[in-house]
Order: C-alpha cells, then structure tokens, then sequence
C-alpha cells in the first residue's frame, strides 16, 4: 500500500494508455482520425467531429501558462503540507489545457504566459502525475 494521501485518478480501459504514458516519461494524448483535433481530457468520442476513431499522440509538453491560483488553505488533508500551492492551467503546444501544477519555482515566480514543460512525478507505482516545470530562457 502506498502512503500517498492525495486523490489518484481512477484507471480506465479508456484512460489507461495515457497513464502509462505518464509512467514512461511521455505526455500522450487522443488525435482524432476524423479531423485531427488533439484532445483532453479523454473521452470517447471528439467534441470537434463526433468521432469515434483516434490515435494516441506524444505531446511535445511544452505548454503556456494559461492561468493559476495559489491555495493557502487545504481543502484535502492530502495536501496539508503543500500550502500554499499552485494549480495551474497550462495551455499545450498543440492545443489542449491540462490542470496541473508549476513545480521547481516558488508560487510568487509563477506568471500567466510563462513557457513550461511537462515533468513526470511518480506518485505511486501506478501512477505518474505529469507536473510542469518553467522552461529556462
């Protein structure tokens, strides 16, 4: 039994591969066959065609701050001894926005627009959060 204390994502038939991804250091997502659309989160069919085919892709994991709010409270007692912490709204290379967070900086350095890239936490040995670190300019 692990001693994470924090929520984990419940692993699908459908959400699987992208965890395994996650686990071998690759941020892979769902492309549509229809249209080509890159989507997240993972679901069956895609918002932009209604397709049922796709692909999965590996991402560049680049992304863009999008937005992000600090938390100086715990809503989780997983995560009582994170606060004050960050959850970020990153904006990919290719398109879609992940929730994650801006990890290796303080929160008062995190800034909308900032370019990041995509770092792997391995929380358990099933699981593996994709978590984004500044990119060095």
């Amino acid at each position: 039994m692990s001693d994470y204390a924090k929520p984990l994502p419940i692993l699908t038939d459908e959400n699987r591969p992208f965890w395994e991804a996650c686990r071998n250091g690759r941020l892979s997502l769902q492309t549509c066959s229809g249209c080509a659309h890159v989507r997240y989160p993972i679901s069956r069919f895609c918002p932009q065609c209604l397709s049922a085919e796709f692909e999965w892709s590996e991402m560049s994991g680049r992304a863009t701050v999008f937005s992000y709010i600090v938390f100086h409270r715990a809503y989780h007692a997983g995560f009582r001894q994170d606060v004050p912490y960050n959850v970020a709204l990153v904006q990919l290379e290719e398109g879609p926005r992940m929730f994650s967070n801006v990890v290796g900086v303080p929160n008062d350095q995190v800034h909308i627009g900032d370019p990041v890239e995509v770092v792997f936490d391995p929380v358990t040995p099933e699981v593996t959060i994709p978590r984004f670190r500044p990119i060095s300019q």
